[in-house]
């Protein structure tokens, strides 16, 4: 299955932003549940983050970080694109 990676900047204060952080993370939880062996994190020492996911097309994860609490409460600009590993 194609491997999604959302890179995303937050857009909104600490303590909006931190208030859905609890959401988000039951979110993935649940793609990882229904098999799209979802991780999420942010970067040590700068500002933002990435969710990585498995989807069966672009149109399906685009479809996925629409319903991510952080995106759909506009707490992060981000970029989506398909990632094909070269090497593993």
């Amino acid at each position: 299955m194609p491997i999604f990676v959302k890179i995303e900047t937050g857009k909104v204060d600490k303590p909006t932003f931190d208030k859905y952080v609890p959401a988000h993370k039951a979110y993935v939880q649940d793609l990882i549940a229904q098999g799209h062996k979802a991780r999420t994190g942010y970067w040590a020492g700068f500002g933002g983050g990435m969710m990585i996911f498995e989807a069966q097309s672009m149109a399906e994860a685009q479809e996925i970080i629409a319903r991510d609490p952080l995106v759909a409460n506009g707490c992060v600009n981000y970029q989506l694109h398909e990632w094909r590993i070269v090497v593993e």
